[in-house]
């Protein structure tokens, strides 16, 4: 059994690599909104926050009511319970990466969990 996996992945709208990385403590999805289009509901969750990285484009997310403006470069962490939905600008494609993890559940990160060797 080895000790990694690796994926390549297509060109597609949309692609969540829980599967294909047979993922077990977060979910990663890469998504394309194309201009004009939006996620077409809103949404909250039960208990995964979600972190999103603006790769290319712009756009913005309705956040509980709050307009927030995205553009390539953005990182925004989102609450569970958050209601969220996310559009393109009229112009502009969106790119984006998604991750899901549990809230609170990072109990150590990089040089505190680093065993070196």
């Amino acid at each position: 059994m080895s000790n990694y996996k690796k994926t390549s992945i297509e060109n597609k709208p949309r692609i969540e690599l829980h599967d294909q990385l047979e993922l077990t403590g977060a979910e990663i999805s890469i998504n394309t909104l194309p201009a004009g289009q939006n996620i077409p509901f809103i949404h909250s969750h039960k208990k995964n926050e979600e972190i999103y990285y603006i790769i290319n484009g712009s756009g913005k997310a309705i956040i509980d009511s709050e307009e927030i403006v995205l553009t390539a470069g953005d990182w925004i962490k989102i609450s569970p319970q958050a209601k969220r939905q996310f559009f393109a600008s009229k112009n502009s494609s969106i790119t984006y990466i998604c991750i899901q993890v549990k809230e609170n559940s990072l109990e150590t990160y990089t040089a505190n969990d680093a065993i070196i060797l």
